[in-house]
């Protein structure tokens, strides 16, 4: 194979492993939970078929470039917070208006109407791309505490993580929202990330 083909494959099969590491909430959104681990192998297969063409024209012709890219993309998928980074961006992004959906639901313009689950609110059309997992947010009451959760992953069960709104600033415990938080991160104020298991 040629030397600038494989530099191509190199650069491409990284830029897919990065792009799949920064966009995998949003396609996790699209393909499922089920569905996502297939995505993942099938990158990362070609990631490494694409490898090991690297290492045989580093090995044959001293062709460095290809092999540096994929050990740089390999660092990056290991080292840089892109969950981290993402999520911080959504949050800051769409704070202003999750708080509008926080107070329509602390003035009651906003109420349980899920039939099956009477803390669950189905967002209306224009906010539901403020939580993941169809649209819909949880509402808890803890003495005169109002907890609302954003999912930014609604996985199977239990599994999942939000951004949890505290109308007291009160943080989160494992049992709230029916979760076992693994994570349990202030943002600001009365903001909260979460993660359960």
């Amino acid at each position: 194979m040629k030397a600038r083909s494989i530099l191509i494959l190199s650069v491409i099969s990284s830029v897919l492993m990065i792009g799949l590491a920064i966009f995998q909430w949003h396609l996790v959104e699209i393909l499922t939970p089920f569905l996502m681990p297939f995505l993942w192998l099938a990158a990362g297969g070609y990631f490494l078929v694409v490898a090991v063409f690297s290492i045989i024209a580093l090995l044959k012709r001293w062709d460095w470039k290809p092999i540096l890219i994929q050990v740089i993309t390999v660092l990056l998928l290991f080292f840089f917070p892109f969950t981290k980074i993402v999520l911080d961006i959504d949050f800051k992004m769409n704070k202003v208006e999750r708080e509008v959906v926080v107070e329509k639901v602390e003035r009651g313009k906003l109420v349980p109407n899920v039939l099956h689950n009477d803390s669950l609110i189905h967002l209306p059309d224009e906010y539901d791309e403020l939580t993941k997992g169809g649209g819909d947010i949880v509402v808890e009451k803890r003495g005169s505490d109002t907890m609302i959760l954003f999912y930014t992953f609604c996985g199977v069960l239990d599994n999942f993580s939000g951004f949890v709104y505290s109308s007291s600033g009160a943080k989160p415990r494992s049992g709230d929202f029916g979760g076992d938080f693994i994570e349990v991160e202030k943002l600001d104020g009365h903001w909260y990330i979460v993660a359960s298991r």
